[in-house]
C-alpha cells in the first residue's frame, strides 16, 4: 500500500488521481492538503507513533510531496516512539533544507519503507525535452542559460533555491526559502534584484559583480512592458539533490508571474522539473509570448 505524505499545493493532488488504487493520504498537522481528505494527520513529535501506524495499516511505500513549513518541535509533546528519532530531527533541523530531507528519507527507509518520487508514480508530471512554446529560445538568451547554470551550482552548494532570474547574463533574483512565486513577485513590484537568503561568503565577489548589473538592468529597462522583454527564470534541482523529495515544479501561476516580471521566457531542467497542468501551462507561454525550454 502506499501512503501519500501530503502538503499544500496542487502536486499532492495529482499524484493521488495518477494512482489506480487510492492512497492513504497523510498530512501534518497544520498543513491539509488542499483537494484530497486527510486519512491521517500527525504531529512531527509524534512521527514515531506515526511510523508505527502506518506498518500497522500494511503501508510499504511512501511518497512525500507538497508545500510544507518546516514545524517548530515542542519537546514536551515527543512520545515515546519518538524519542528514538530525536538525534536525527534535530540534526536534521539544524542542517540546510537538503539535509533535512535527507533525513526524513532516511528515517522512513529505516523503518524499511520505499520511499518513492512523485514524479515516479506519475511520470507524466515530467515533459518532453525541447522547445514546448511556440516561441523559440533567442540567440541572446544563450549567455542567461549559462549564468544559469553557474548559479544553480552555487547555490546547491549553499543548499539555497533551486531557482534564479537571470538578464543580459547578470543574477536579478535568487530563490531563497520563500519560494519562486516570491522571488518573481519581487520584481514584479519593481523592487530591486532580490538576492534570497544567499550565503555572504559565498560567491562574494560573484554576487556584488551580478547584484551591480542587475541594478543597472533594472534602472535602465521597462520590465513591464512586453515589447522590452527580456531575461529568463531558470529552474532545476541542485546538483546532487536527492530527488525523491522536493524536485522543483513550475504551473500556470509560474507563468504568469514570469510574464508579469516582463522576462522573456522560463527554462527548466530536463528530467528534474515537474510541470503542473502542463496544458495550461504551454497555452499560458503562448498567449503571453513566452518560450519554454526544456533543456
Amino acid at each position: 500500500m502506499l501512503a501519500l505524505v501530503a502538503g499544500q499545493g496542487a502536486l499532492p493532488v495529482a499524484v493521488a488521481s495518477a494512482q489506480s488504487k487510492q492512497p492513504l493520504i497523510c498530512a501534518l498537522a497544520g498543513h491539509v492538503p488542499d483537494g484530497l481528505h486527510v486519512d491521517i494527520a500527525f504531529r512531527i513529535e509524534h512521527l514515531g507513533t506515526f511510523i508505527i501506524t502506518l506498518k500497522n495499516k500494511g503501508v510499504t511505500e511512501v511518497c512525500l510531496c507538497g508545500a510544507i513549513v518546516r514545524p517548530q518541535i515542542d519537546p514536551s509533546q515527543i512520545d515515546a516512539a519518538t524519542l528514538p528519532l530525536v538525534p536525527i530531527m534535530a540534526r536534521s533541523i539544524a542542517g540546510g533544507e537538503d539535509s533535512a530531507l535527507r533525513a526524513v528519507i532516511g528515517i522512513f527507509e529505516q523503518a524499511e519503507f520505499a520511499v518513492r518520487a512523485a514524479h515516479e508514480l506519475a511520470p507524466d508530471l515530467i515533459p518532453p525535452q525541447g522547445m514546448l512554446s511556440k516561441v523559440m529560445l533567442p540567440d541572446d538568451a544563450h549567455t542567461d542559460v549559462a549564468a544559469a547554470l553557474r548559479v544553480s551550482v552555487s547555490q546547491g552548494a549553499a543548499d539555497l533555491g533551486q531557482a534564479c532570474i537571470i538578464r543580459g547574463g547578470a543574477v536579478l533574483a535568487r530563490e531563497d526559502s520563500r519560494g519562486t512565486d516570491a522571488m518573481l513577485r519581487g520584481l514584479t513590484k519593481g523592487a530591486p534584484p532580490f538576492m534570497g537568503d544567499a550565503d555572504p561568503v559565498s560567491d562574494i565577489m560573484d554576487m556584488a559583480g551580478d547584484l551591480l548589473g542587475g541594478v543597472a538592468d533594472w534602472l535602465t529597462g521597462d520590465t513591464t512592458q512586453p515589447s522590452t522583454r527580456a531575461g529568463l527564470l531558470y529552474k532545476g534541482p541542485k546538483p546532487g539533490q536527492d530527488t525523491r523529495v522536493d524536485l522543483p515544479t513550475i504551473g500556470p501561476r509560474t507563468v504568469e508571474l514570469t510574464a508579469a516580471a516582463g522576462l522573456a521566457g522560463l527554462v527548466i531542467a530536463s528530467g528534474g522539473v515537474i510541470v503542473l497542468d502542463r496544458p495550461r501551462v504551454i497555452e499560458a507561454v503562448n498567449a503571453a509570448g513566452l518560450f519554454l525550454w526544456v533543456r
